[in-house]
């Protein structure tokens, strides 16, 4: 992982002769290479996590990646030719893992077990509520108000984060190796986030794993894991697979928990979420439990736009010949491309704002949505 590496991400960036962050910056752009004019700088450079992504090509990854991408050599071949210019031997290399591997396991608890978990979050969420705005969004997108109040789907707090923490300790949850949760000069505390919807992120059996935060108002990286890697006493979210629906032959594959919890509910099909294309660890652990409870096909459907991007298609590679070697049948699914994501694509088709191109589509399927209580 480039998180051990015995190197920084400002190592890397003096050695390529790219441009150096502002003073006292931890993350900054600086122009992508893959799509940006001269004038644009969409490459985000993460000095904390010694890693980089654009937003708009889809262009990521870390230390080894930039450097090789740069360089024109794979990760290994990065790796070395960054050892030799910054004149670093085995020993040092050595000495610094484990200097990293010690304060990491000083800073951070270890993820807690899944029930205590969905217990936390699950007292974390009744005592918040939903803001009006935030409820005329979901509503917009297709639910009413029972889906919304059971999926359980909260404003962000704006404050009281010692206050909520404690009384949650009081009532005999854990707080340690739940991301979102820290000490603060030695008090239990909740991170805090910019405002926007808290997305509860469940497995196969319903149990809450973890939570996404849909920020309003941001041009980029929207949907971000409610997380506290770095903090002291804090714990890091994983990449989880959030499941919406019971186990059927055929489900669908979609990036996003609340584009899950929608098609799922205009349709009644059973949807699986993942962060990206590329995210198959937590996915493989999860279509391994549905595919013992009789799910043999998965139809992938992810946004129009993502399956033209270069770096997607790759995971997309890989995540096919992950469901191949799994055993299923697989395919994909296609929609009007006026619509970005197939939610969108539902619930225009469900008000009749768009019709159905013959002959283009093979989501027959998704034509039979069920009729809402509320119509």
């Amino acid at each position: 992982m480039d998180g051990e590496l015995p190197f920084s991400m400002l190592d890397v960036i003096a050695l390529l002769n790219l441009p150096y962050p502002p003073s006292g910056r931890a993350s900054y752009n600086i122009n992508c290479p893959c799509c940006d004019t001269h004038n644009k700088k969409h490459l985000n450079i993460n000095l904390v996590k010694n890693a980089f992504c654009c937003p708009k090509c889809g262009f990521s990854g870390g230390m080894l990646d930039l450097y090789g991408f740069y360089a024109k050599m794979d990760r290994s071949k990065a790796y070395r030719a960054i050892l030799e210019k910054l004149q670093l031997d085995s020993q040092t290399v050595k000495m610094e893992r484990a200097r990293k591997k010690q304060q990491a396991a000083v800073n951070e608890y270890p993820l807690t077990g899944i029930e205590e978990r969905d217990a936390t979050y699950r007292a974390f969420l009744n005592r918040l509520s939903l803001a009006s705005d935030h409820r005329a969004n979901l509503m917009e997108r297709g639910l009413n108000d029972e889906v919304i109040q059971q999926n359980l789907y909260r404003t962000t707090p704006a404050g009281g984060y010692e206050a909520i923490a404690k009384q949650l300790l009081l009532e005999g949850h854990y707080l340690a190796g739940v991301p979102g949760f820290y000490r603060k000069e030695g008090v239990w505390t909740y991170c805090g986030t910019r405002r926007g919807i808290l997305l509860p992120v469940r497995d196969y059996f319903g149990r809450i794993q973890g939570i996404k935060v849909r920020l309003d108002n941001v041009a980029r990286r929207k949907f971000r894991w409610l997380s506290t890697a770095e903090m002291p006493d804090g714990c890091k979210a994983e990449a989880w697979a959030h499941v919406a629906g019971d186990a059927q032959d055929t489900i669908l594959l979609i990036e996003g928990p609340l584009k899950a919890d929608i098609v799922h509910y205009l349709t009644g099909m059973t949807l699986v979420a993942v962060s990206g294309v590329g995210s198959l660890t937590h996915l493989q652990q999860t279509l391994t439990v549905m595919q013992e409870q009789g799910v043999r096909k998965v139809m992938t459907a992810f946004d129009m736009d993502m399956m033209t991007n270069c770096h997607v298609q790759k995971d997309f590679r890989r995540l096919t010949a992950m469901l191949q070697e799994m055993g299923f049948q697989f395919g994909t699914y296609l929609w009007d491309p006026r619509c970005k994501g197939l939610d969108d694509y539902v619930w225009a088709r469900k008000n009749k704002k768009i019709h159905l191109i013959t002959g283009a589509l093979h989501n027959a399927a998704l034509s039979a949505c069920r009729e809402t209580s509320d119509e």
